[in-house]
C-alpha cells in the first residue's frame, strides 16, 4: 500500500505524547507505547517535508535521548528484557535515519540548476540527485480557479503561472509546462440567488467553524452582514453551485469540455473549482485517468458540501495521485479530507496571511508543496516523494510495521468527578472496567483498549483520542466507543439568528454549555462518516439527554438541566396566560431531511448523535444522490443509547458498588449470552438489556440506532457471531 503524508495534527498529536511519556515513570506498558509513538513519528518524519524533518530532527534526538535514561532505568528487570531490546533496536535505526535525512536536507536546500553546491551528501548521492531533478518535465496543466470575479481583471493567472514555474523549476531548471485556464463565472451570473439560501449556505458551511479554525468568525448570534465580503461571496457561489442541479450539470459540462480540448497531464482546482472538478470526475471518472489532481482551499469536505454528494467524499481511483493541499487557517469553509486511498495524498500547506488566510498563490508557493508536489511533478512522477538515503528506504517497512494499528480498538471515557458537586456521579468509573472486562472476554487486547477518566476527560482530551480511535480505519477493522457520564441538550441558533434547534451532546469534564465545550454530532460525525463501509464502529453511550435530577434516597440522574440563560432560549411569554411557555421550535432543514424519531427526536428538531444529519438531504432527493454519486450516504455506527429521548437514564447499586443501570444490564445480558454458548442479534440484545432493567423496576428503554440490515445481525465477538459484512446506508427514514 503507497504512504501517504501524515496530516499535522496527527503529527503533532505523536510529538505531544512523546514529549509527555519521555518524563514518565518506566513500565512495560508504558515501553510499548513509547516504541509504537517513537515508530510512527519517525515514519511519519519520513514522509514530511525537509522544512518540517529539519524542524523536528533536535527534538527527536532529545526525545531519543531522554528513552535512553528510561532503558537504563529497565536494565535488569527480567519481565522489561524484550520491550527494552525491541526499543535500543529501534532508536538506533532512528540515528542512523536522522543523520541521513539531516545530509539529504542539507544538500537539497542548496540553489539547483547550474549553480555550485558548496555541500553535498556523501558520496555522489548529490550528483545523483541532480542528474535526477534536472530530468525533462513538459506537460499541460489546467487550473481552475475559485471564488470571484476572474473575468473582469485576469491579472491573477500571472500570478499563478509564475508560482507554477517556479516550483517546477525549483526541481528542474528546463521545466516548461503549458498552463490553461477554465473559465466558469458567466455561468454564475445566471443562476437565480436568494438572501435566504445565502443565509442558510452561510449557517451550514460555518457549523463546524469553533471546531475547525474559525469560530471567531462564528460567535453566535451573529448577522449575514458580519461576515467578511469574501465568505458572503464564497457561501453565495457556492450556495448557488449547490442548490441548482442545472448549474451543477453546466460546470460539469464545462470541465469536460476543458479536459477534451486542452488534454491536461494535471488538473489544479483551488475552492470553489475543486468543488466543480470533484463533481465532473465523480460523474465520469475516465476524465481524470492517469491524471494528477490537486485540490487547494477546497470546500469538498465541509459538512454542507458534502451533503451535495450525499453525504460522502469517495477516491478518484482513475486518477494518478490526488494531491490534498490543506490549511487549518483557511477559513473560507476549507476542510480535510478523511480518505485512505493508496492515491490520495493530504499535504499539509499552513499559513495565515490575510484576512481568511485563503489565497491561492501562498498555498502554491509554500514549502510542502514545493518539497512534494513540484518535486513529484518536476520528475515526471518517477518519484512520489524526496530523494532518501537507501538506508532509510530499507528501514520504511520496519517502521511501517510497527505504526500498523491494531484491527481492533477500542475507547471507554467514564466521567465522575464534575467541577460542580451537584453534579456529580458515583459509576461511571466502576462502568468502564465493567465494559473493559467484557471487551476483553470478547477478544480485544487489554493493550488495544484507552481509557480516560474525569479531570482527563475534557472536550479537547475527548476530541483527541477519538483522533486515536478512528482516523485511518481500514477494511475489516473494528472500533468500539463507550461514554458513561452526563449528557444533555443545548440550544442553538440556526441560519436567521434564531433558536430553531437543539443538539444532543456528551458532557466532558469542562462543559460549559458552549459549542467548544462540548461533544455534539456537529463534530463527531467528522470522525465517523467516511468510515469504509465493510469496516464496523460501535458505540454506546449511557447517559440521557432530558435533564434531571437525583431525588432524596433516589437513583442519581444522567443528565443536566441547563442553567436559567440557557434554559430562557427556550421559552416564550404567554400573556394571556401570564406565564412561560416551552416555545415549539421550527426547523425546515432538519425536519425535510429525515422526520423521524430516530433521527430528530418527537420535537423533530433535535440533532441526535450519531445521526449525521447534517449531511443529508430530504429523504427523496438522498435517494437520488445517492444513486449519482454510486455510493450509499455516509457511514453509519451501530448506536446504543441508555434510553429513549424523552426518558431518563439512572445508576443502580449492585451491593455497595455503583454502575450505570444500562451498563450492568447490558454487561450481564452479553455475558449470560456469552455463558450459555448463543448467538443474539443487536435486536435482541437490547431487548434482553430492557428485560433487566426492568426486572430492576428502572423506568428506561434503551434505544438502538444504525443501518437496518445491522440492527439483525448477530452481535460480533459471541459464539456463532459472523461479521458485519459491508455496512450499508441508513434504512430507516
Amino acid at each position: 500500500m503507497s504512504e501517504t503524508i501524515p496530516t499535522r495534527q496527527y503529527f503533532e498529536a505523536a510529538i505531544a505524547q512523546l514529549e509527555q511519556l519521555a518524563g514518565a515513570e518506566t513500565d512495560a506498558d508504558r515501553l510499548r507505547e513509547i516504541y509504537s509513538q517513537i515508530a510512527r513519528l519517525r515514519y511519519a518524519m519520513i514522509d514530511q517535508s525537509f522544512d518540517a524533518i529539519v524542524r523536528r530532527t533536535p527534538l527527536l534526538q532529545s526525545l531519543v535521548a531522554e528513552l535512553q535514561a528510561a532503558i537504563a532505568g529497565a536494565q535488569g528487570k527480567p519481565s522489561l528484557s524484550g520491550a527494552v531490546t525491541s526499543l535500543t533496536g529501534v532508536l538506533n535505526e532512528v540515528r542512523t535515519a536522522m543523520d541521513l535525512v539531516s545530509s539529504a536536507a542539507s544538500a537539497l536546500t542548496q540553489p539547483l540548476g547550474g549553480a555550485t553546491r558548496s555541500r553535498s551528501m556523501a558520496g555522489g548521492r548529490a550528483k545523483a540527485a541532480a542528474r535526477s531533478l534536472n530530468a525533462g518535465a513538459d506537460m499541460t496543466i489546467l487550473c481552475i480557479h475559485g471564488v470571484g470575479d476572474h473575468h473582469t481583471n485576469t491579472a491573477w493567472q500571472t500570478g499563478w503561472k509564475d508560482a507554477i514555474l517556479d516550483g517546477l523549476r525549483r526541481w528542474n531548471a528546463a521545466a516548461t509546462a503549458d498552463i490553461q485556464f477554465l473559465m466558469y463565472d458567466q455561468l454564475f451570473d445566471k443562476a437565480a440567488l436568494n438572501a435566504g439560501t445565502v443565509a442558510s449556505a452561510v449557517w451550514k458551511l460555518g457549523i463546524s467553524g469553533v471546531w475547525h479554525g474559525i469560530g471567531d468568525l462564528f460567535r453566535r448570534p451573529r448577522g449575514l452582514t458580519d461576515l467578511p465580503n469574501e465568505l458572503r461571496w464564497t457561501a453565495g457561489m457556492v450556495a448557488q453551485w449547490a442548490e441548482n442541479d442545472g448549474l451543477r450539470a453546466k460546470t460539469r459540462l464545462e470541465v469536460e469540455k476543458a479536459i477534451a480540448e486542452h488534454k491536461p497531464d494535471v488538473i489544479m482546482a483551488h475552492s470553489l473549482g475543486s468543488l466543480i472538478s470533484y463533481d465532473a470526475f465523480r460523474h465520469n471518472e475516465n476524465l481524470l485517468n492517469g491524471k494528477t489532481y490537486i485540490t487547494f482551499g477546497s470546500q469538498i469536505g465541509n459538512p454542507f458540501v458534502r451533503s451535495t454528494f450525499a453525504g460522502r467524499i469517495e477516491p478518484l481511483e482513475p486518477a494518478r495521485l490526488w494531491y490534498h493541499l490543506f490549511n487549518e487557517n483557511d477559513r473560507a469553509f476549507a476542510h480535510q479530507l478523511r480518505l485512505t486511498d493508496p492515491n490520495f495524498v493530504e499535504v499539509t500547506a499552513e499559513f495565515n496571511e490575510g484576512l481568511i488566510h485563503h489565497d491561492a498563490l501562498r498555498y502554491l508557493t509554500h514549502s510542502n508543496v514545493s518539497s512534494t508536489v513540484w518535486y513529484d511533478l518536476a520528475t515526471r512522477g518517477r518519484a512520489r516523494a524526496l530523494p532518501q538515503p537507501k538506508a532509510i528506504r530499507d528501514t520504511r517497512k520496519i517502521f511501517n510495521v510497527v505504526a500498523q494499528k491494531p484491527k481492533m480498538r477500542a475507547l471507554l471515557i467514564g466521567i465522575n468527578e464534575y467541577p460542580d458537586p451537584e453534579s456529580r456521579l458515583e459509576g461511571c468509573v466502576n462502568d468502564v472496567f465493567r465494559v473493559s472486562a467484557a471487551l476483553q472476554e470478547s477478544g480485544f487486547s487489554s493493550e488495544d483498549i484507552r481509557t480516560v477518566f474525569d479531570d482527563r476527560a475534557t472536550a479537547a482530551g475527548i476530541l483527541e483520542r477519538l483522533h486515536w480511535l478512528l482516523d485511518g480505519v481500514c477494511p475489516g477493522d473494528v472500533r468500539f466507543l463507550y461514554y458513561s457520564g452526563h449528557g444533555a441538550q443545548v440550544p442553538d441558533y440556526g441560519a436567521f439568528n434564531k433558536i430553531d434547534h437543539v443538539n444532543e451532546c456528551l458532557v466532558p469534564y469542562d462543559f460549559d454549555w458552549s459549542p467548544e465545550r462540548a461533544i455534539m454530532d456537529t463534530q463527531f460525525h467528522d470522525f465517523y462518516s467516511q468510515l469504509p463501509y465493510d469496516s464496523r464502529f460501535v458505540a454506546i453511550f449511557d447517559c440521557c439527554h432530558s435533564g434531571g435530577m437525583t431525588k432524596s434516597g433516589g437513583h442519581k440522574v444522567r443528565g443536566l438541566n441547563p442553567p436559567d440563560d440557557v434554559r430562557h432560549r427556550m421559552l416564550r411569554w404567554d400573556q394571556k396566560n401570564q406565564m412561560w411557555a416551552q416555545r415549539d421550535l421550527k426547523n425546515p432543514e432538519l425536519t425535510q431531511t429525515n422526520a423521524t424519531e430516530a433521527f430528530t427526536g418527537k420535537s423533530k428538531v433535535e440533532l441526535r448523535l450519531g445521526r449525521a444529519n447534517f449531511l443529508r438531504l430530504p429523504e427523496k432527493k438522498q435517494d437520488k444522490r445517492e444513486v449519482e454519486y454510486d455510493h450509499d450516504g455516509p457511514f453509519m455506527p451501530v448506536l446504543l443509547q441508555a434510553c429513549q429521548a424523552n426518558q431518563l437514564s439512572y445508576e443502580y447499586r449492585d451491593g455497595v458498588t455503583s454502575y450505570g443501570a444500562f451498563t450492568f444490564a447490558l454487561t450481564t445480558a452479553l455475558r449470560t449470552a456469552r455463558t450459555k454458548e448463543k448467538k443474539i442479534t443487536w435486536n435482541q440484545l437490547v431487548k434482553r438489556t430492557a428485560k433487566v432493567l426492568k426486572h430492576h423496576k428502572y423506568d428506561q428503554s434503551p434505544c438502538l440506532a444504525g443501518p437496518r440490515a445491522i440492527r439483525s445481525k448477530p452481535v460480533p465477538w459471541l459464539p456463532g457471531a459472523a461479521n458485519f459484512g459491508k455496512q450499508r446506508g441508513w434504512g430507516n427514514r
